[in-house]
């Protein structure tokens, strides 16, 4: 049975179960919600009481997570707690840790998150294949530890008092205050290990929090601290991409064979008998043929445009050094119950070193101009009916062994000043004032690489029936002498090297926010909201550069050899298996730059080739919102709100094009670059109402309605364009994006059957109005009024085809679907079984928007209609429980659907996708007295695997690696 199916299969046994519940039981029906109580949380089920309670009382579709002691979050990560609430996917990042969320099929840019009520954002950086360092909107939940939070809340439809700019959710994150508990003192300190069997360690990860109260209980102090230390290992195998063989201009014809490829070069020692200098034609006839006669249906007349191989087939490894470290401190003065004024500090610093190693075969990924893909024989090949690679074995192939390390450092801080006063039974006065910074600082991305020429025997396996390959390199990896170093030859062979990438470079974004809100109760039956908000943020995004004469590839010092500047990259055969070699060279980026003095680099910005750009953004918003309860005046349950804001945003965004500074300049010079700027703004309304209708008791018919809106990713914004000349991709930004616009239409069926307990449906509806598309184009570079000095040592021609985007905002279409979700408490049980619950939901969403796949001069000349990037046709979770007065216990499974990552693909593919996912993760703890309780949690049981792969139809996988289960038990300390 495929573990695709366990989650499905397990809501069904869940609601099965529910369904067999004794009717004497479902009579037990809950009362109406009484006033809520002051109450302290202590335990997983008691924590659920108190979310289901605040979900029950809203008039808004919400769904809260509670800690369940103080101190002590439910999960080890934001992003996984998440994954129980209905609707939400989770996506991961390096190492598998929860990274961002998707909601109800729309992607991590169209939620907003805020921090103790003010809108905040954070930005991590990552692996290429992961989408590398976030410069949008997105919110990255893992630069924070779950320890310096009290609740979780996912508000799912809009309300006129909550600020715009979600088309998914908005979540709110809240830190605990002294006065959330009644006792006036509390101290509480948890210790855990935790051990990942691959990274084969024991990490440290610590929490404090210290709450005082004072002055016979009117002044409140809380302060928190939490560190966590994690190494993280990855293994696996990636294929870069997936291209057809005419994009890079085809193999090396066998001897004899006409028309011969490539054609005779003297330059490059192309000739009858050679594909280039040194490296004979060594090819088959009928394996050369077998490339050439396939083609696809839209390509025809193009040999080999149905014959794909992977770009850049490579063994993984990747390993992390994680630090974090936070805390909060919240001054707190509550004089009566009229009165309440905080002021709330937070801070986050999440310090990562990553380090990746490949032992690749380079040459599929590699134009004539390189000495790539034309200069490689083919000796034996197989395909299967779609075109995708069963097997090859090829000579000439260029093998590399690179490694990268990346260091970044995302900080996070915060102050915000809240207040509410109620002036008399009529009139309150609420408000907050704040600021946040959010920093991704990355501090370093260093790429090292060696490389061996025209390796013969080099195979591509995929006939072990799997989703990797088998790769064979032709000679031992292990041994650095194989490999060489050194600068690049007159005919474009490349012998080794180095690159900065990019790197330093720092994403900043600064939020100013005063928001004032006012309520008067004209009766017990109406109020009246009216308030007004200002908020500035401001994007600067810049990125360094090296002096030219700091990027020349050096040869090796004198007695100097590679042995004496490389590492064994081991264990990854071990761990991952799949033919993959026990051990490979690689150079050791510590003793290569003590070697070469790169220690010394000198940078510079955009005086001399760097980049800086920014987006600052204005907003002005008022509202006015009137809140009604007509239970009394109809004889049933009928509350809710209806409510306009409006909005006026102007934007203003900048940059600089950067330009490499003339060949031979070795310091900064006058400016380099194109300095560009623009100017938009747009305005919006935005009505909204919720209705909340009780027409028996303990069943809740919810309705929803509203406009709502999302604005442009950061990153688009800025005007300005760039390539990247070794894989001949370009972009052109678009500052003139319009907002993604939607109308919604949410309905639920909420019935409240017991104590703590929920059985619910809901249906939501999007008509997106709007959307925003990156748009793909072929087009030589020198059409694209980009300086050729952007294509300085990388042997690229400006003649050269570079596959260009640029965004902009087209139709959107239609998004629905439907939840299921259940909390059920089996107190209904005889003995010890009453102490067993059920947590489960299923959500199922279609949506269905227009992509253009191509243009020419503008215009849309191949389209597809998909779904929505991020959006997973099916997501379920389920969890099953067990808690009494000294032991807890509980198990979760995560289901997610398969997903598109992008779209348009490559040549030849029409999207990039995830498969699906199951996770399975565990956690129990035991109370050894009232004081102090034992922890132990598990995560990824069933060793699940994340692969990602391209087009819908072959799926030939792109990366698949593994995490590993990761353990950690430990002891939290309560007075």
């Amino acid at each position: 049975m495929g573990r695709n199916r366990i989650a499905f299969l397990a809501l069904s046994s869940t609601l099965a179960l529910i369904a067999a519940q004794p009717a004497w039981a479902q009579d037990q029906a809950a009362e109406p919600a009484a006033e809520a109580e002051e109450i302290i949380v202590t335990g997983f089920r008691q924590s659920l009481t108190q979310a289901l309670e605040e979900k029950r009382n809203e008039a808004a579709a919400i769904d809260v997570i509670k800690a369940e002691d103080i101190g002590k979050f439910p999960d080890s990560n934001l992003a996984e707690s998440m994954q129980r609430i209905p609707g939400i996917a989770l996506a991961r990042g390096d190492g598998g840790e929860g990274r961002n969320i998707s909601v109800r099929g729309l992607g991590p840019g169209f939620t907003r998150v805020r921090i103790n009520g003010m809108e905040g954002t954070s930005q991590t950086g990552s692996s290429d294949i992961y989408g590398a360092g976030n410069n949008g909107r997105s919110f990255d939940f893992n630069v924070f530890p779950t320890e310096i939070f009290s609740s979780l809340a996912v508000r799912k439809t809009p309300s006129a008092d909550v600020e715009e700019g979600s088309l998914g959710a908005t979540v709110d994150l809240t830190a605990p205050k002294p006065f959330d508990t009644a006792e006036d003192f509390v101290l509480s300190a948890t210790a855990r290990g935790i051990y990942n069997e691959l990274s084969k360690k024991v990490d440290p990860r610590a929490s404090l929090l210290v709450s005082k109260k004072f002055g016979d209980g009117m002044f409140g102090v809380l302060g928190s601290i939490a560190y966590q230390k994690r190494n993280i290992r990855e293994v696996g195998y990636s294929g870069v991409d997936i291209l057809p063989t005419n994009v890079n201009g085809g193999l090396c014809s066998p001897i004899g064979y006409a028309p011969q490829n490539p054609a005779n070069n003297p330059a490059k020692g192309a000739d009858a008998l050679n594909c280039s200098t040194g490296n004979p034609r060594t090819g088959t006839v009928s394996a050369y043929e077998t490339i050439q006669n396939l083609r696809r249906a839209d390509a025809p007349n193009i040999a080999g445009s149905g014959a794909f191989l992977p770009r850049i087939p490579r063994y993984v490894n990747s390993e992390q050094d994680q630090e974090r470290i936070a805390g909060t401190l919240t001054l707190q003065f509550n004089p009566d119950d009229d009165t309440d004024i905080s002021l709330d500090m937070l801070y986050s610093r999440f310090d990562v070193t990553r380090r990746d190693n490949y032992i690749a075969g380079l040459s599929f990924a590699r134009s004539i101009a390189n000495n790539g893909q034309p200069m490689v024989s083919v000796r034996d090949v197989e395909f299967d009916e779609n075109g995708s690679l069963v097997y090859g074995l090829f000579d000439g192939v260029d093998v590399r062994s690179e490694g990268l390390v990346d260091h970044f450092v995302s900080t996070f801080k915060q102050a915000n000043l809240n207040f509410r006063h109620r002036f008399n039974d009529s009139l309150e006065l609420s408000g907050l004032v704040g600021l946040n910074q959010s920093v991704w600082d990355g501090k370093k991305r260093l790429q090292t690489f060696m490389d061996v020429i025209d390796s013969d025997n080099f195979s591509i396996d995929f006939r072990n029936g799997g989703t990797v390959p088998t790769i064979g390199f032709g000679f031992d990896v292990s041994d650095p002498n194989a490999f060489t170093y050194a600068p690049g030859r007159a005919d474009g062979t490349v012998l080794g090297g180095f690159s900065f990438q990019g790197k330093p470079s720092k994403n900043t974004t600064d939020n100013v926010m005063g928001e004032l809100n006012l309520t008067w109760t004209a009766s017990d039956a109406f109020k009246i909201k009216v308030g007004g908000q200002y908020r500035e943020s401001e994007f600067l995004s810049t990125f360094l550069r090296p002096f030219n004469a700091d990027t020349a590839v050096r040869a090796l010092p004198a007695g100097t050899t590679l042995a004496d500047i490389t590492r064994q990259i081991e264990g990854v055969g071990k761990l991952w298996g799949h033919g993959a070699p026990n051990s490979w060279a690689a150079i050791d980026p510590d003793k290569w730059a003590d070697a070469f003095g790169f220690d010394d680099v000198r940078y510079c910005g955009v005086e001399c080739g760097g980049g800086r750009a920014r987006v600052r953004e204005e907003i002005k918003s008022a509202y006015i919102m009137g809140q009604f309860d007509l239970t009394d005046m109809v004889g049933i349950g009928l509350r809710g709100d209806v409510g306009v804001r409006y909005i006026r945003t102007d934007m203003k965004s900048s940059g600089y094009i950067p330009v490499a500074p003339p060949a031979g300049v070795t310091s900064p010079t006058n400016l380099v670059g194109q300095y560009a700027e623009a100017f938009n703004g747009y305005d919006d309304w935005l009505p909204s109402a919720n209705i909340v209708i009780e027409p028996i008791d303990n069943v809740l018919i919810r309705l929803s309605g509203a406009k709502v809106m999302a604005r442009p990713e950061l990153g688009l914004l800025t005007p300005t364009s760039g390539v990247n000349p070794i894989t001949r991709v370009g972009n052109v930004n678009n500052p003139f994006l319009d907002p993604i616009r939607a109308n919604t239409f949410d309905a639920a069926i909420e019935w409240y059957f017991q104590p703590g307990a929920l059985l619910s449906v809901a249906f939501f509806y999007k008509d997106i109005k709007s959307f925003i598309q990156t748009i793909n184009s072929q087009i030589p570079f020198n059409q694209l009024g980009l300086p050729n000095a952007l294509l300085e040592n990388s042997n690229t021609l400006p003649t050269e085809l570079f596959n260009v985007s640029q965004p902009f905002n087209t139709p959107g279409g239609p998004l629905k679907g439907i939840e299921l979700n259940a909390q059920v408490p089996l107190t209904f049980l005889p003995g010890f079984l009453s102490n067993f619950g059920v947590l489960a939901n299923y959500t199922h969403v279609t949506s269905e928007i227009e992509y253009c796949l191509a243009s020419v001069a503008g215009e849309c000349t191949v389209s597809t209609t998909a779904d929505l990037v991020g959006l997973s046709p099916n997501t379920a979770s389920g969890t099953l429980y067990y808690e009494d007065d000294k032991f807890s216990i509980r198990g979760t499974i995560n289901y997610r659907d398969r997903f598109i990552r992008g779209i348009p693909a490559s040549q030849g593919s029409d999207l990039q996708g995830n498969a699906p996912t199951v996770y399975v993760d565990a956690s129990a703890s035991y109370n050894i007295t009232d004081d102090i309780k034992l922890i132990l949690e598990a995560q990824n049981l069933t060793d699940e695997q994340n692969r990602l792969y391209i087009d819908s139809v072959r799926q030939d996988t792109l990366f698949e690696t593994r995490i590993g289960r990761t353990f950690s038990a430990g002891i939290n300390v309560q007075f």
